[in-house]
């Protein structure tokens, strides 16, 4: 199965987190998962996932423009519906907006007919509501990326094998 994680990044953080779901996902059994920036999109790829991840930096407290503009341009032209989809953000504060991210990224995906994960409470710890969220270390001397590491593996793991039992591979 093929599962996708599509990015915006500014600082490289963003980028991190995306690569981490994609370690989680493939250790959820067998999966092929890619991650992508938004200028490097394989829409082929994309096309055949069954599930799309979308994340970006926290933007005042938004999306960036750069993922709103893809979302509602390249997300209704690979007609999304059907797609497990789910979401991530980065921040540079605890405080940034890191969770309204998350949901106006949930929403764009439902708006588009996917279906919208979260593992919730129902794993257990981590607890990850809506999606994780990383901090970087740029303004915040106390917070680094590397201490949300495994929440996004987890995340990713997670969010596979969900796809895994939605859509099982026909033999």
């Amino acid at each position: 199965m093929k599962l996708a994680v599509i990015y915006d990044t500014k600082t490289g953080n963003t980028k991190k987190a995306a690569k981490w779901i994609v370690e989680g996902m493939k250790k959820a059994g067998d999966v092929e998962a890619k991650a992508f920036s938004l200028e490097d999109v394989d829409y082929t790829f994309v096309s055949q996932a069954k599930g799309l991840v979308l994340g970006c930096p926290v933007y005042a407290a938004l999306m960036t423009p750069a993922m709103r503009t893809w979302l509602m341009e390249s997300g209704m032209k690979l007609k999304v519906a059907g797609k497990l989809g789910g979401a991530f953000a980065t921040a540079q504060f605890t405080h940034g907006g890191a969770d309204l991210v998350i949901q106006s990224l949930l929403t764009g995906e439902i708006a588009m007919g996917m279906m919208a994960y979260s593992g919730g409470g129902a794993y257990g710890l981590p607890v990850i509501h809506l999606g994780p969220v990383g901090i970087n270390d740029n303004l915040e001397s106390h917070n680094k990326m590397e201490n949300y590491r495994d929440n996004f593996r987890i995340y990713g793991e997670r969010f596979a094998a969900k796809a895994l039992e939605l859509f099982p591979e026909k033999n």
